[in-house]
């Protein structure tokens, strides 16, 4: 088998060779958003430099050969991720725009005294959206409990199935705890009860195979941003069945069949919600990112960060008085929210900083998860495929000296 390079992998990646303060930057704040290899950006680079054209409807070769290029991304995503057909894959401004989407136009569907499933760890993106929803609904929501290790009370899940429930929208992974849950499970038993799920896969997609026939989820959001890839792109996954009977999202140019003032037909799928100009340069760039992936292999990158995991936890729980680790599922993903003692995240990871180390300080847009575990927030480092155990002995002489320096 092919030796795993990472100093190799990190030439691909400029901005890994800057300093900060004077310092090698160290960077750990991957589930944040990752940085993009040269692929990528060259990718966008030929995109505005050689086709940039609005897509669709244009006769011209330049609208032309951008179409060309970002359908050959829907094909591209619709094969990453195995989906039955290329209508189920829109195309969003990321991941929060998709849940949105579904919250209003799947929402549509629900009626007064409805209930939706949730759990505590959710992203503000799969908690608020729903809340919107109850703007114009009576509709409850149900929340999942965690352990003490951070895992989900399974049996809590199970109970809280009802004939009014509707929904249930869940992280595949947390983005503060790294908790993997059970989706193929919590899928299942959510489809005996006849309710239809979403996945947030925002944590899981940069870390692991995804196959939306196997998983059998309804709906399934992530985002490009944190795949190596673009800003500003997203993709919802959707069952067709789904997708054909929900109203369009937003109304204006590319999502219609024809318009007049009695009254306006809509487009097929996927274009029915994908309305306006989208960003056509970064939906390309966006298939760059998928093929860089597939150069390294997922599988080896997810094995390189499962590994700095380890030894990076091991090392912060051995060495690092007063530090407490929030989260310590056996099956977790690259990512280690922490405290030291009863110091503030903010002063941690501003003294971080000075170090050239970036790490994300505070609530992680989880404020109800904060509030289950009792504190402000967090530091959180979080892993990518170009970090080294180098780094993460950097992190750990930097919270030495801090520790130190904070008594």
């Amino acid at each position: 088998m092919e030796i795993y390079d990472v100093e190799k992998i990190r030439c691909d990646f400029p901005s890994l060779q800057r300093e900060v303060h004077g310092r090698s930057l160290v960077y750990l704040d991957n589930a944040a958003t990752s940085q993009t290899p040269e692929k990528v950006w060259h990718g966008i680079e030929e995109m505005y430099l050689e086709h940039k054209a609005n897509v669709h409807r244009g006769v011209h070769t330049l609208s032309q050969e951008a179409t060309d290029c970002q359908e050959a991304t829907r094909r591209r995503v619709r094969e990453y991720i195995n989906a039955a057909s290329e209508r189920e894959i829109i195309f969003t401004r990321g991941a929060t725009e998709a849940i949105n989407l579904v919250a209003s136009s799947f929402g549509d569907r629900f009626r007064d005294g409805d209930e939706i499933i949730l759990t505590v760890m959710e992203h503000h993106a799969n908690i608020v959206p729903w809340q919107l929803l109850q703007r114009h609904r009576d509709i409850k929501l149900r929340v999942v409990d965690i352990n003490d290790r951070g895992e989900l009370d399974m049996e809590q899940y199970r109970s809280l199935f009802t004939e009014r429930t509707v929904m249930a929208a869940f992280a595949h992974v947390s983005n503060v705890l790294g908790t993997v849950n059970p989706v193929e499970e919590m899928i299942r038993i959510a489809h005996s009860h006849g309710v239809p799920v979403l996945v947030d896969g925002c944590q899981a997609s940069p870390h692991m195979r995804l196959d939306m026939q196997a998983l059998d989820c309804d709906f399934y959001t992530f985002s490009a941003h944190k795949m190596y890839g673009p800003t500003g792109i997203g993709v919802l996954y959707g069952k067709e069945r789904w997708l054909e009977e929900m109203p369009p999202y937003q109304g204006g140019g590319e999502m219609i069949g024809h318009v007049s003032f009695e009254g306006t037909t809509y487009a097929e799928l996927p274009f029915k919600f994908e309305a306006g100009t989208p960003d056509f340069v970064g939906i390309a760039a966006f298939s760059d990112a998928l093929d860089y992936i597939d150069s390294i292999g997922l599988e080896r990158m997810a094995a390189h960060e499962a590994d700095l995991l380890r030894y990076t936890t091991a090392r912060l729980t051995a060495e690092i008085p007063g530090i407490r680790i929030f989260g310590t599922a056996p099956h977790k993903s690259a990512v280690i929210s922490f405290l030291i003692g009863d110091e503030h995240p903010y002063d941690v990871g501003m003294l971080l900083d000075t170090q050239g180390i970036a790490v994300r300080t505070g609530h992680h847009c989880a404020q109800p998860l904060m509030e289950r575990l009792g504190i402000p927030g967090t530091v959180r480092a979080s892993f990518a495929a170009y970090n080294t155990r180098r780094e993460a002995d950097l992190l750990i002489e930097a919270l030495k000296r801090i520790a130190s320096m904070l008594g």
